[in-house]
C-alpha cells in the first residue's frame, strides 16, 4: 500500500512521521520548493515540528500535486480546509479513480460551507466507499515528542479502514476505528469552535470552574447538533468516545491548541486580523463558526454557545458582552 501525503504543515508532518515511525516508505506533496529542498538535506521540516527527523530514503517529496497523486494507492490530505479546494481545483476530474482518500482536515469548506468528501464527490466523483477520515484527540507536537497519542479513523467498510489504521499504529500511536464518516467530522469542526471559545474566556480571565461548566454545555450542544445529523436509520455513536469529547477536552484545555491560543488573543483585546496576524497559523475554529452558523440554519439545533462565539468573531460583538450571555444559559 503506497501513501501519499497531501499538505506541508504541522498536522501532515505528524502524521508523515507517524508513517515512516512505522515502516512505510510515503510520496510527500508540498508547495513549497524550498521546504522540500531543506527536509532533504536536513532530514525536517524547518517551519513545523523541527524536532521530527526523517530517514529521507522513506520520503519522496515534490511540488507535483499530480505525481504524487498517481504514485499512491492511499491519499492523505493535510491541508487547511480554507486551502483545500485552491489546492485540488485544477486537478484531471478523474484523477482520484481507484484511490482510498483519507481526510486529516479539521474543518469545512469556508466558500461552500461542504465537507471535503462532499466537495470531492461533487468536483471528481469521489464516492464514500473510497473516503475515509483521521482525527484525534491528537496534537502534533505531542506525536514529534511521541508522547503517547490516539487516532481515530473512520470509514464504511470496517475492514478497510482497520487495515488502513493498522499503518499508523506505533509504539507511542494507538488506534481506534468507527464507521461515523459524517458525525467525526463535524466533531472535529465543532470542537475547534468550543477551543476557541475557551481560550476567549481564559482572555477574559475566568477561571477553571467556569470552564468547567462550559466545556461541559459545550459537550451537550455539540451531541445535540450531531443527533440531528445522523441517519435516522444508523446506530446513535457514542458521542463521549475519545474522538467526540475526548478531542474536545484537550483542544480547549491544551496550550499547543491554536484555537485556544487565538481565542485568547480575542479575549485579551486583540482583533482578529491582529490575532491571524500574530498567531501565523490557521485557526479552524474562525471560519468553522461562520460555517456552522450557516449549515445550522436549515438544520436548527440549539446552539446558544457557538453562536455567540460567532458574533464576537463575525458581527463585532464584544467578548465580554458575548461570554455575558453564555453565563446565562449555562448549566
Amino acid at each position: 500500500m503506497q501513501f501519499g501525503m497531501i499538505g506541508g504543515g504541522s498536522w501532515a508532518t505528524a502524521l508523515a512521521k507517524i508513517l515512516t515511525d512505522n515502516g512505510n516508505t510515503i510520496h510527500w506533496w508540498m508547495r513549497n520548493t524550498d521546504t522540500i529542498a531543506h527536509l532533504q538535506k536536513r532530514r525536517h521540516n524547518p517551519h513545523y515540528l523541527g524536532a521530527a527527523y526523517f530517514d529521507v530514503q522513506q520520503i519522496q517529496l515534490s511540488s507535483n500535486l499530480e505525481q504524487v497523486i498517481h504514485q499512491s494507492d492511499v491519499l492523505v490530505v493535510a491541508i487547511p480546509s480554507a486551502y483545500a479546494v485552491s489546492t485540488l481545483a485544477n486537478l484531471p476530474p478523474k484523477i482520484f479513480a481507484g484511490k482510498k482518500i483519507v481526510s486529516a482536515i479539521k474543518g469545512m469548506l469556508p466558500n461552500t460551507n461542504q465537507l471535503l468528501n462532499e466537495y470531492l464527490a461533487d468536483a471528481f466523483g469521489v464516492t464514500i466507499d473510497h473516503y475515509y477520515t483521521v482525527l484525534g484527540p491528537c496534537h502534533a507536537e505531542e506525536v514529534a515528542a511521541e508522547k503517547l497519542s490516539y487516532l481515530t479513523f473512520s470509514g464504511i467498510d470496517a475492514e478497510i479502514t482497520a487495515n488502513i489504521a493498522a499503518h499508523f499504529k506505533t509504539e507511542y500511536m494507538n488506534t481506534v476505528v468507527n464507521a461515523d464518516v459524517r458525525g467525526v467530522q463535524y466533531a472535529a469542526i465543532l470542537k475547534n469552535i468550543y477551543a476557541l471559545g475557551a481560550g476567549i474566556a481564559h482572555g477574559l480571565e475566568y477561571g477553571d470552574n467556569f470552564l468547567s461548566v462550559y466545556i461541559a454545555n459545550a459537550a451537550r450542544e455539540m451531541g445535540n447538533f450531531l443527533q440531528k445529523m445522523v441517519d435516522q436509520n444508523a446506530v446513535c455513536p457514542n458521542y463521549a468516545a475519545s474522538v467526540y469529547l475526548g478531542d474536545l477536552l484537550v483542544t480547549c484545555y491544551s496550550l499547543y491548541s491554536r484555537n485556544r491560543t487565538f481565542g485568547n488573543m480575542i479575549g485579551k483585546g486583540y482583533s482578529v486580523k491582529a490575532a491571524q496576524l500574530e498567531l501565523n497559523m490557521v485557526a479552524e475554529g474562525y471560519n468553522a463558526s461562520k460555517c456552522i452558523h450557516l449549515t445550522n440554519k436549515a438544520l436548527k439545533a440549539e446552539m446558544p454557545i457557538a453562536t455567540a462565539i460567532y458574533n464576537i468573531l463575525w458581527n463585532h460583538l464584544s467578548a465580554k458582552e458575548g461570554f455575558r450571555t453564555i453565563e446565562q444559559i449555562l448549566l
